[in-house]
Order: structure tokens, then sequence, then C-alpha cells
């Protein structure tokens, strides 16, 4: 006999209670507020727990109630096929893994991609790897392809691929109109310094209806640039700064990148689409100022009402004046980056987090406390721009495997 099924049947059943003395409705907003990187352990505590951190009804709970979200650091620390991405909750000191993304036999060291999040979704896109059907084997090859993961279901799902493939470029979300941007790019890999195509085009993916929109092309060729969305009221722009477009050789041997120091502009409209035409900006500094252009990331919460865009360049953090077009600088990392080690840039909650993975005798010369083993330590310095101050975070690695911030991909996402 076939049951019929409730319109309840999606949520924890009536029979089961969450937390003993209250009702399930209390009690599961309750267990709502349970950081995301901790659910994973509280699910064999019972039954109950289990149907309910494993239904699709706790996203939509969290997403509800803002003051149940968790902003997370989402840290892929090589090929996402390989090496697991990890979830961070800078607040909890929470660590989750995230299954591989789905592996490809003839494809192998996937880098250079793009990762965003819009809503309870993760998207991989494009990056640059290598194809043993291809010929030579050696060549890295730019790749098109899009992954999403749904947290709801907890798995990856194979999107509409791009237009033209691309590693290295400029990607942005635009979550008012459930849209992504790509733009620039080319297929330089990790193992290379130089060489590699370069790229123009420029791309909107609608995540709605599962595909990708060619859009006007960049002014010129723009390889390893960044992009991000800047937000003024209704106003709304991409943007995508610095790269490297042609290339030059010492002594007719050695590729050598000619680093652009300029960005160019899209306007778009309130629905997000574009309908405007790029614009260029001039040059942000002075030849010999410095070589190429860092890490970027925009504060939308700026005091004086417009977003706070700040760059990582080694151990110092620059805010961008518009008006001026010009590099300010804001403040210095207290504890610099030494040897090989480098730093992750990323925008959480109004402040800046600069991010490294120490291992043991890093963190004792930082910390007088016994030093981590394995996996070494992730240790954070937040800075607060409207403070103008700094604090630290420590928290143990659960990485099994080398983490190196210039390769590394970083975003964040409100789950």
């Amino acid at each position: 006999m076939v049951r019929s099924s409730s319109p309840r049947s999606t949520a924890t059943p009536e029979a089961a209670t969450l937390l003993p003395g209250l009702p399930n409705d209390v009690g599961a907003l309750v267990l709502s507020f349970v950081p995301y990187p901790h659910q994973g352990r509280l699910r064999a505590t019972c039954k109950s727990w289990r149907a309910f951190f494993s239904s699709k009804a706790l996203i939509s709970l969290r997403h509800r109630n803002p003051k149940a979200l968790s902003h997370l650091l989402c840290i892929f620390p090589q090929d996402p096929s390989i090496a697991p991405p990890y979830l961070f909750d800078p607040h909890s000191l929470g660590w989750c893994p995230l299954p591989h993304l789905p592996a490809n036999p003839h494809v192998y060291g996937l880098c250079n991609f793009a990762s965003v999040s819009i809503g309870p979704h993760l998207y991989v896109l494009g990056g640059s790897h290598f194809d043993t059907r291809s010929f030579p084997l050696d060549r890295p090859q730019p790749s098109s392809s899009t992954f999403r993961f749904n947290f709801c279901t907890g798995r990856w799902d194979r999107l509409a691929p791009m237009i033209s493939p691309r590693g290295s470029f400029a990607c942005v979300a635009v979550p008012s109109s459930d849209q992504i941007l790509v733009a620039g790019g080319g297929s330089r890999h990790n193992m290379f310094g130089a060489a590699g195509s370069r790229m123009s085009s420029v791309e909107r993916y609608d995540i709605e209806k599962d595909e990708w929109l060619a859009l006007d092309g960049l002014p010129r060729f723009r390889a390893g640039c960044e992009g991000f969305l800047v937000r003024s009221g209704e106003h709304r722009e991409f943007w995508v700064m610095g790269g490297y477009g042609r290339s030059r050789t010492i002594s007719g041997v050695f590729p050598v990148d000619e680093y652009y120091r300029d960005a160019v502009v899209l306007e778009l409209d309130d629905g997000g689409c574009d309908w405007g035409k790029w614009r260029e900006v001039g040059d942000m500094w002075e030849e010999g100022e410095r070589r190429r252009l860092g890490k970027i990331v925009v504060l939308d919460d700026d005091e004086r009402g417009m977003p706070g865009i700040f760059m990582l360049d080694e151990n110092d953090i620059f805010r961008y004046c518009m008006t001026a077009n010009r590099w300010r600088k804001e403040s210095s990392v207290p504890t610099k980056a030494t040897g090989n080690t480098s730093f992750g840039f990323v925008a959480l909650d109004g402040e800046l987090y600069v991010v490294t993975l120490r291992n043991g005798n890093d963190l004792a010369e930082t910390r007088r406390s016994r030093p981590f083993k394995r996996g070494g330590a992730l240790f954070v310095q937040v800075y607060c721009p409207r403070k103008k101050t700094w604090r630290t975070l420590v928290a143990k690695s659960p990485l099994h495997c080398p983490l190196d911030f210039r390769n590394a991909v970083v975003c964040t996402i409100h789950l």
C-alpha cells in the first residue's frame, strides 16, 4: 500500500520531538542557531536531529532569520576534485569539509578557477587544467565547466558551460538579479610563470534559465584581473582591475608580463543586466610605485555611504579613492609574511581578514602556546576600517595538504 505524504513530510516528523518540553517549531528555531560547521556532528545525537539537520527546511529557516546566518569562509586549497574545499566559521572557529568536485578521469590539476556564492549555493567556474586527450600533454587548457554545490541537497550539480573557456578571470555575483558576470581570462596555469592565452570576452550567466549570454567584450585582452561589484544605492557597476595583456621577452628568451595599472567599468541597470558600455579608468598608480595589482576586496558598509575598496599589497593594506583614482595606504599587517608564506584576503561582516596557514614553529613565535601538529594553524589577522584596530584569531587546521594562498581560492557564503 502506498502511503500518502502530508505537506509537513519535508520537515521533522510530528511524533519526533526536537527539544523536550518545547513545541517543534520553537525547537527548530533554537536549533537553527547552531553554527553550520557544527551541525554535522550533531546529526548523530538522535533520529529527530538527524532528520532536522539534513532537511531542506533548515537552510530556508536560517535565511528567513538573518540573526541565525553565519558568514563563512570557503577555502579551496587545491584542485577541488582531489582536495575537498572547507568551510570555516571565524566566530565559532569551526570547520566543515564539503564533498569533492565531480572528477573527470581525463582532466587534472585544476587551478585559477573562480568561486562565488548566491543564497545557499556555491559556484565553481572555469579554471585552467591539463587534459590527457590534448597534445602536447604539458600544455594547460582553459576550462568552461560550471558547477554548483547545493547546501540543501548536499551535492554538486553540473551546469551549462561557459561560451568561452577561461581561467584567471574576473568574476562577480549579482544576487539581486540571480546572475554571474565573468570577464577576460586566459589559459595560464600555476605551474608556469608566464605564457598562456589572453582574452577579452565577457559573459553573463542567468541562474534561473541556466544559460550563458555573451556581452560586449573588454576594450582589450586582460587576464589575471580582479573583478568586483560596486553598489551605491540602486546604482551598480562591474569593475575589472589590473591583470596583464601583452608580454615581452628578455634577451628574446624569457617571457615577462606587462601588467595593467588601469581599470574598466561596466554600468548595470536596476535588474543587474548590462545596458551600458565599458568605460576606461586611467592608471591608478605611477610607474615604479608597484609592479602589479594586489588582492582586492569590497566592503559595502562604508561609513561615508560609499563602498570601501581595499587592496592587500604584500604587507600593506590600501584603500582606493575613486575621486583621485589613487590607492591610499590604510594600514600595515601587524605580523608580516615571512619566507615563502602568503596571505589570503577577504571581507567579512565589515572587517578585513588577512589569512595565512602557519606551522608549529611560526605559531610559537606569534603566540606562546602549544604548537598545533599536523595541519598547523590558520592564523587570521582582522582589521576593522571603522575603528582602525587589529585583532587576531588562531584556529587548528584540519587540512591534510599544503595551503598556499598564492594559488588557493577563497570566497564567502552566508549559511
